[in-house]
């Protein structure tokens, strides 16, 4: 099963590797690499490093397209990458994904001077996002149980935005997303023993 996901994921890598990243200076497969390079580099454990480096899969892998200054209404690209991987994965890189957006929408709420940081692509983004949560919201989302690993992502993409910067390519990735499979496969049949 691992190699079915890492051979699909190696090609959109390989596809994108020359693709614009949504007005930004780097391309959307150096924007993914430096996401995971950065969360790498601070230790964090696998699960983030993995969710930075397929946090955007759903710009280039999804039915809407990527995401252009132009744009008027939102692609969800989020929910188009975790669907994409939501088989292979644990719940904790899937929810990396699929929330990555709302922990913009969070964190332009919650933080302040985070809304100052962002790139311009990324503040015509959230305006179509839904812009800053609402209090309600905002307190519904600081109840996830993978907050701190969603927050870890969100700011691994802000921060993966640099013209230049050396990254491994996705290759050296691979052992990690094998990792996580497997321990995705394991829990699976773990919970389909319990069951029965």
């Amino acid at each position: 099963m691992s190699h079915a996901i890492i051979d699909c994921l190696s090609a959109i890598f390989e596809d994108v590797a020359a693709v614009e990243y949504l007005g930004e200076d780097v391309t959307i497969a150096e924007h993914m690499l430096q996401s995971a390079t950065l969360a790498q580099r601070s230790r964090r454990k696998d699960a983030v490093i993995v969710g930075a480096l397929l946090h955007d899969i759903g710009h280039v892998a999804g039915d809407s397209g990527m995401f252009s200054m132009t744009d008027t209404r939102d692609r969800h690209h989020e929910v188009a990458g975790a669907r994409l991987v939501e088989r292979f994965f644990p719940a904790v890189v899937i929810d990396c994904i699929r929330h990555h957006v709302a922990a913009k929408r969070y964190l332009s709420a919650t933080r302040r001077g985070y809304l100052d940081r962002l790139s311009d692509a990324s503040h015509h983004s959230l305006s179509l996002q839904g812009g800053p949560m609402g209090a309600r919201e905002a307190e519904r989302f600081a109840r996830h149980p993978h907050l701190g690993e969603i927050i870890a992502v969100r700011l691994l993409d802000d921060a993966g935005k640099r013209p230049g910067m050396k990254t491994p390519g996705f290759s050296h990735f691979i052992p990690m997303i094998e990792g996580l499979v497997e321990e995705h496969r394991r829990s699976q049949n773990k919970e389909t023993h319990d069951v029965a």
